[in-house]
């Protein structure tokens, strides 16, 4: 297997160039390289073209590689499937905004919660990705963007923002992120010092494993919280997701709000609507009732948390069907009227299946 470089020390970096009868100094030039994530040796110009042949023979740079990359119609989002060393296989998403780049990372290759609803979970749970391989996600996004700006692309919507580098990051790719606590704090602590990332920009989303979201108000960084949520009642979220047989929602919810009361921060409470075919084919609303939108509100009506309603995204696999825009208005009209603060999360890359785990279930199943 060849040493992936990303993964050395500054000293273990200067140790394998020294092995390769080589100064010093390239070390240093190898890992400015390494730092912008270079997808591979070929783009280190500053080098001599025989030592980015002998390179390439004994070393890759980062721990990942990209397998696929889809492009949304509209240009404004980028889906990377990323191989790792092992053959395992993760996604990140890049999303270009009005307010900035946000960057959606994996922290697990594969995932173990079973949510009925999600494509993450179809294969199970392989692993826990390393501080490393959840960090270079964020490389091959940023380099994607850079890329962009010294292309003859043409630019792209929502203005200057795009022109920049990563701003924000989302902990809510494929995997539980709290249970892998320990890496994933130890990426968003490299993101802050490393990249310059505030803490108030990067979220973390979890389907509500109690310790961990203990462990984040034990830790005490400002960072953003995110709940999936998913059912106002124990009875229904324990049929759609299983967690819930362990952890209820009461539990889930006070430990949430205590982190977020902590920092002063909003809550996001993450609400995927759901319907299933019923007579006629017809879609017949499961989670979005105009009855679970009062329990909603009931457990939600005082607290300081927004709700992020977000229509399903048909998984191929998945029995579940997308409720009407009209049930998905009515469902949010409720809420309001009941002074919770709620939007309608913005569709970006359905045109690339850019929800959680469709990219590698399809190529692994290709």
């Amino acid at each position: 297997m060849k040493k992936i470089l990303f993964n050395l020390t500054d000293a273990e970096l200067a140790q394998f160039v020294e092995n390769m009868g080589l100064p010093r100094f390239r070390a240093k030039q190898i890992r400015e390289w390494l730092n912008r994530g270079a997808p591979d040796f070929s783009v280190m110009k500053n080098l001599p073209e025989k030592l980015r042949d002998d390179l390439n023979v004994a070393a890759q740079t980062l721990p990942l590689r990209v397998v696929k990359k889809l492009e949304s119609s509209d240009g404004q989002t980028t889906k990377f499937l990323l191989g790792l060393g092992d053959g395992e296989q993760i996604e990140c998403v890049l999303m270009r905004t009005s307010y900035g780049n946000s960057v959606c990372v994996s922290s697990q290759a594969g995932c173990a919660m079973g949510c009925k609803f999600c494509a993450s979970t179809l294969l199970g749970l392989k692993r826990n990705l390393t501080v490393n391989e959840i960090y270079a996600q964020i490389l091959v996004a940023q380099w994607e963007l850079r890329t962009d700006r010294f292309s003859d692309k043409p630019i792209r919507p929502n203005g200057d923002a795009n022109n920049g580098d990563v701003s924000h990051i989302v902990v809510m790719g494929t995997g539980e992120p709290l249970q892998n606590t320990e890496n994933v704090i130890g990426f968003i602590e490299r993101a802050n010092s490393d990249m310059g990332i505030g803490w108030r920009k990067i979220t973390v989303s979890t389907c509500g494993i109690v310790p961990g979201i203990r462990e984040l108000t034990q830790w005490g960084r400002p960072i953003n919280l995110a709940i999936s949520l998913h059912a106002p009642t124990d009875a229904l979220r324990s049929q759609i997701m299983p967690i819930n047989n362990k952890y209820k929602i009461n539990e889930v919810l006070d430990a949430a709000f205590e982190f977020s009361g902590l920092h002063n921060r909003q809550l996001m409470i993450e609400y995927i609507l759901l319907a299933v075919r019923g007579e006629n084919n017809e879609p017949e609303l499961l989670n979005c009732t105009p009855e679970y939108a009062e329990k909603l509100s009931e457990l939600l009506r005082g607290k300081n948390c927004m709700v992020n309603l977000i229509p399903w995204n048909a998984v191929d696999e998945r029995d579940f069907v997308s409720p009407s825009g009209n049930a998905v208005h009515r469902f949010q009209d409720i809420l309001i009227k009941n002074g919770i603060h709620t939007r309608i999360r913005r569709e970006r890359g359905n045109d690339i299946g850019s929800a959680c785990g469709q990219l590698r279930l399809k190529h692994t199943q290709d």
